[in-house]
């Protein structure tokens, strides 16, 4: 049955009958066959077929539900009871958002220190992404805002509030100034991030709230894009405060982080994990750093 419930899985996140089956290290045929006989066990039709994947039937979105509840639970067991036999071990996969990426380290290194046989899967994706690989059960955590956004049936660990810094050089537009409101803001050519990443929608909102509009001169997906023409001092940006002071441009003399206010805008970041009792002993471990180290990410 778990072995079914895998294909199941896996048809759901390629949508295609050959690329989940190669993803499962099984034939097409074989996979058919599997499908077709879970269908037989349920007594439904659980996907609509034809030449190509056409869907899922009604039943079968609901079977996918169950599938990642018990896919999920029988795994926590294998490495709960792996756990006890063996030293935490394995490999933890963690989706984050770019804008939280300067952080991660805060939470694998301590992690690392207590476990040196864990290893570390880290993917940068959309807030959306993060939720969605998250239910698909393709990673064990996420780090993106909780406050924003519907997050769905998730349990969320608060690490740290995110405030917004103007990036711009010290004889730019406003870079002599000790603050800048956000209709300011919305006068200055930026970078930033494209709108399909969650920061530059907050950033957008915060814009026109104030009746201002932002002007992009360039945008990205890659915050790594936009660091590297922030650095040069000759662009702008909107990042936010943690960020820019990882990515060390705050020890930049061509550039200054100037506080944003009128209004200021606070959104939580957070670890989000699935909604499962028991954790698996990874996320559990991943939890509890994370409860250990939010006070001194907030400070």
């Amino acid at each position: 049955m778990i072995d079914k419930l895998e294909l199941l899985l896996s048809l759901a996140k390629e949508r295609h009958f050959g690329r989940a089956a190669e993803a499962c290290g099984v034939t097409q045929p074989t996979m058919s066959t599997s499908l077709k006989q879970l269908e037989d066990m349920l007594g439904v039709m659980l996907v609509q077929r034809g030449s190509r994947f056409q869907g899922f039937t009604p039943e079968g979105e609901r079977a996918l539900d169950w599938a990642r509840r018990i896919v999920g639970d029988a795994r926590a067991m294998k490495q709960e009871i792996n756990g006890l036999k063996d030293s935490l071990s394995g490999e933890i996969r963690i989706a984050a958002i770019p804008t939280v990426l300067g952080m991660v380290a805060s939470l694998t290194t301590p992690f690392r220190a207590r476990h040196p046989d864990v290893r570390f899967r880290i993917v940068s994706c959309t807030s959306a992404a993060v939720l969605g690989l998250l239910e698909n059960l393709e990673v064990d955590a996420g780090l993106t805002y909780i406050e924003n956004e519907p997050l769905g049936k998730v349990r969320s660990i608060p690490l740290y509030k995110e405030s917004y810094r103007l990036l711009t050089s010290p004889d730019g537009m406003f870079g002599d100034r000790k603050s800048v409101t956000w209709s300011e803001v919305g006068q200055v050519p930026l970078c930033l991030l494209t709108p399909d990443m969650q920061n530059r929608r907050i950033i957008d909102r915060a814009l026109k709230s104030v009746g201002a509009e932002a002007m992009p001169m360039l945008t990205s997906n890659s915050i790594i894009v936009l660091y590297t023409h922030v650095k040069t001092g000759r662009w702008a940006s909107v990042m936010p405060a943690k960020l820019a002071e990882t990515l060390g441009l705050t020890a930049n003399d061509s550039v200054r982080m100037i506080p944003i206010v009128d209004p200021v805008v606070n959104y939580g970041v957070g670890l989000v994990v699935p909604q499962r009792d028991p954790m698996t002993p990874l996320v559990a471990t991943l939890v509890q750093i994370a409860r250990e180290v939010a006070p001194s990410l907030e400070a």
